[in-house]
């Protein structure tokens, strides 16, 4: 499965020289897990009000090209591993022109850890497990 979140760019999230800062395409990925999470079906407010967190434990991020201020973004958010403890997101940042020209400007993959309300690891309760299994995607 791949989600889509759409969003502008707003002024408080560019630097002087007006492009982006680096460390909101991270809160951009969040965005888009929620997201995803939430398309599944169970808003991810629901998953921490039964105990369970996700915590991040890898990012690699590739910056291509930068945004500006007012550009029109698309995060493309798919899940690529569900383990008993620990998920794995991949994201793409674009730059959307019209519903058919894009510009990459930022590749991502996020490993999370689950873990419970005292912050030490836990395993996926089975309801989550098989949720997030349905949105695993193979491309």
């Amino acid at each position: 499965m791949r989600h889509v979140t759409e969003l502008q760019v707003r002024y408080a999230e560019t630097d002087q020289m007006g492009v982006v800062y680096h460390a909101h395409y991270l809160v951009w990925c969040e965005v888009g897990r929620t997201d995803f999470i939430r398309a599944l079906g169970m808003p991810y407010a629901e998953m921490e009000r039964q105990g369970i967190r996700l915590a991040v434990a890898d990012a690699t991020v590739r910056y291509h090209a930068g945004a500006r201020y007012d550009d029109r973004i698309a995060v493309e958010t798919r899940l690529v591993d569900v383990r008993s403890r620990m998920v794995t997101f991949a994201y793409r940042i674009l730059r959307r022109f019209d519903e058919d020209a894009t510009e990459l400007l930022v590749s991502a993959r996020i490993a999370l850890v689950c873990t419970g309300r005292e912050g030490r690891p836990a395993s996926l309760p089975p309801s989550w497990r098989a949720l997030l299994d349905r949105g695993v995607s193979a491309d």
